[in-house]
């Protein structure tokens, strides 16, 4: 049995996307979509990009303060997460993100890429960093 699962890591301007392969071992960075400012056709591009994978699971990724507490950006994400989720039948859930902006940059800057192609891909990389981060604490168990 497949276990896709599919990341989001909500931006005001850039959505990063990212999917896991079939068993929910590793997960791909896909594409940095850039937002209309319109939620609902956002969201409904981004079910539409889900459903080309058939994943069992939407992660969001959820901001939070170093402190572990949730502010603004956290409530932006969960109401634009309700959005994709009104027309999506399938499970969800929400992935701590702290840091996940960091890591992508610093393991792109680590490779020596100039800042202009990480601009394009960061999103994407921080998508793939929560997914990666949420598939080792939430393993398939078959």
């Amino acid at each position: 049995m497949a276990y896709r699962y599919f990341a989001v890591d909500f931006g005001d301007k850039r959505i990063g996307l990212a999917v896991s392969d079939t068993l929910g071992i590793t997960a791909q960075g896909l594409e940095t979509y850039k937002r209309t400012g319109d939620d609902e056709r956002d969201a409904e591009y981004i079910r539409n990009y889900a459903q080309k994978y058939a994943p069992c699971r939407i992660v969001f990724g959820m901001p939070r303060n170093m402190d572990g507490s949730y502010g603004p950006a956290a409530e932006k994400v969960r109401a634009f997460a309700e959005v994709v989720l009104s027309g999506w039948d399938g499970e969800h859930d929400f992935y701590d993100e702290r840091l996940s902006t960091v890591v992508a940059e610093r393991a792109m800057f680590e490779a020596e890429m100039n800042w202009k192609k990480r601009r394009k891909v960061v999103d994407k990389m921080a998508a793939q960093v929560i997914l990666q981060g949420y598939l080792e604490l939430h393993p398939i168990r078959l």
